[in-house]
């Protein structure tokens, strides 16, 4: 029967000599390696063995592949929250009208609800069509983004909180903050704390 090894390295129309100067070893090894022998592999030569053969790590060891490139990491745990498309007037920012669709966002964010941004008061670092997410939490820690409604509008800011004034900071030094003191804090409330963010590429 083929070993694994061999048959992958044929797969990719690879010479034993092209594996060899890419791992560093003499063909000889490669030779042994796909009769079977591949204990005691040095670990920096099973990654490059792995990059050359296109596959994992796991893969050049067991002979199974977990379908992940070398190089990179497993997919995290993934789990549903709706999307807010708008926020409607007088209604809470979860309201059930206002979820236009589901995404998928790691559960290590414990996110309860993603946003699309818009506009570029946020940029660089939150730019306008991603999609953010967000754990609903009515407090945040100073410096921290959050999802800010003010009465019937809700924005995205970093927040600061003062005994006299609140502070609506935009990460765009272009934007002016917006600063709320007396009653006006009153008709703010913080909806969620910015936890993760999506961008196409």
């Amino acid at each position: 029967m083929e070993n694994y090894l061999l048959r992958r390295r044929k797969e990719l129309n690879l010479t034993q000599k092209e594996v060899a100067d890419a791992v560093g070893v003499s063909e000889g090894t490669v030779s042994r390696w796909e009769s079977g022998m591949i204990a005691n592999m040095r670990r920096d030569r099973i990654r490059l063995y792995a990059d050359i053969l296109k596959t994992t790590t796991d893969f050049i060891t067991t002979g199974e592949s977990t379908g992940i490139p070398s190089g990179f990491q497993p997919m995290p745990d993934m789990k549903l929250v709706p999307r807010i498309g708008r926020i409607a007037c007088g209604n809470p920012i979860l309201a059930e009208q206002n979820v236009e669709n589901y995404d998928s966002v790691p559960c290590n964010w414990q996110a309860d609800f993603t946003l699309i941004c818009a506009g570029d008061s946020m940029m660089p670092r939150i730019q306008d069509g991603d999609l953010v997410a967000i754990r609903r939490q009515p407090t945040v820690e100073n410096g921290e983004i959050a999802a800010v409604r003010i009465e019937d509008e809700a924005t995205l800011k970093r927040v600061y909180s003062y005994p006299d004034r609140l502070i609506l900071q935009p990460e765009n030094p272009a934007f002016a903050p917006i600063v709320l003191v007396g009653e006006e804090i009153n008709s703010v409330s913080i909806e969620g704390k910015a936890v993760g963010f999506c961008r196409a590429l």
